[in-house]
């Protein structure tokens, strides 16, 4: 059985998520931190940079993820890696024994995000992609819509 697990901060990846959703009707399961980012997105960098360089795991509500062999994780990409939240959901939960199939959304470089969710999670890694924005709107429509395509298989 297959689940979305996701994390979004500005709604570029919750519309992807949307978006796999309407074609195959996934359960979604959305990771969310016990306390909240802020609105002010200057204060996000600033948290998200001092997160990352000292890999910060924030308290992240509980999901349930045993049903689900194959999770379509879904992350933004902060300072070249998964964010935070994500972070966390890779530390704190068993995924060794499950496929995990990344969506990074980004805006501009991927950096070392699958490779981060690989190593973090020990999973078999599948069918994973890149996905740039530009503010917010996606540029690589036709590459997700390949991509989502393929999905079903």
């Amino acid at each position: 059985m297959r689940a979305i697990v996701y994390y979004s901060y500005s709604g570029n990846t919750r519309g992807i998520v949307s978006r796999i959703k309407d074609k195959y009707d996934y359960d979604v399961l959305e990771i969310k931190p016990v306390i909240p980012y802020s609105d002010n997105y200057d204060e996000v960098v600033d948290r998200a940079t001092t997160d990352t360089k000292n890999d910060y795991q924030p308290e992240i509500q509980k999901i349930d993820i045993s049903k689900y062999d194959e999770i379509v994780l879904c992350t933004p990409v902060w300072w070249y890696t998964v964010a935070s939240p994500v972070n966390t959901f890779l530390h704190d939960y068993d995924l060794k024994d499950k496929v995990i199939i990344p969506v990074a959304t980004n805006g501009g470089w991927l950096g070392h995000a699958i490779e981060d969710i690989e190593k973090k999670s020990g999973a078999r890694i599948k069918n994973p992609v890149s996905l740039k924005f530009d503010g917010n709107e996606l540029t690589e429509d036709d590459k997700f819509e390949n991509w989502l395509k393929g999905l079903g298989d």
